[in-house]
């Protein structure tokens, strides 16, 4: 019988590959993991690691976020990463999630952060110290994990093109804090309902 880890990575990768409508697909989609199982797994629990060097390998190291479960590759242009003042370091998808791992590791200092630039044209996001990027504030538009958009910027002009309020990364955590409480309960509803998505079509797939 299939645990609760099991089934649930199947129930997502097969509803994926039912859209998906080919035997090609349905292969590729049953390697993909899901946030929640791979939070489940791999999240929050984990204790962080020393790294004296956390942008060598980032990807490798820290694949997904350790409070969403979210792909940071994926995400890189909003993805951030953490260097703490007792030589530990992890990577979050987000502003969003940062604020939940600050309130987390509540005797670790942040000794070094990076961000993604949102502005620059490369697949990858490439890092850039929040020190010295430029967020924005958009309220008219998603972000990562949260409703208002708050993306950075290596550069000043890109950000104040975009129109929206331009602020330094304190700022721009507070207003990921204040955030926080809508944030998470839209974050929950939309994963229950994917799930509940994804049994649905399993069932359905099962019956034929």
């Amino acid at each position: 019988m299939l645990n609760r880890r099991q089934m649930m990575l199947a129930v997502s990768s097969g509803a994926l590959a039912l859209a998906a409508g080919t035997k090609a697909g349905l292969a590729k989609m049953m390697k993909m993991v899901p946030p929640w199982v791979w939070q489940k797994e791999h999240g929050v629990v984990s204790p962080v690691k020393k790294d004296p060097n956390p942008t060598q390998d980032e990807f490798k190291k820290y694949p997904r976020c350790p409070y969403c479960g979210m792909d940071r590759k994926m995400w890189s242009h909003t993805r951030h990463l953490i260097q703490y003042d007792d030589g530990t370091a992890e990577g979050t998808c987000s502003i969003r999630c940062v604020a939940v791992a600050f309130a987390i590791n509540l005797d670790r200092g942040p000794k070094k952060i990076w961000v993604g630039d949102a502005g620059s044209d490369a697949k990858i996001k490439p890092l850039v110290e929040v020190e010295k990027a430029t967020y924005i504030i958009d309220p008219s538009k998603m972000g990562t994990m949260t409703k208002v958009r708050k993306w950075a910027y290596a550069d000043a002009a890109k950000a104040k093109a975009t129109g929206a309020k331009t602020v330094g990364f304190d700022e721009a955590l507070q207003e990921a804090y204040k955030s926080l409480g809508e944030d998470s309960a839209r974050s929950r509803k939309m994963r229950a309902e994917k799930r509940a998505h994804m049994m649905k079509k399993m069932k359905m797939m099962n019956m034929k």
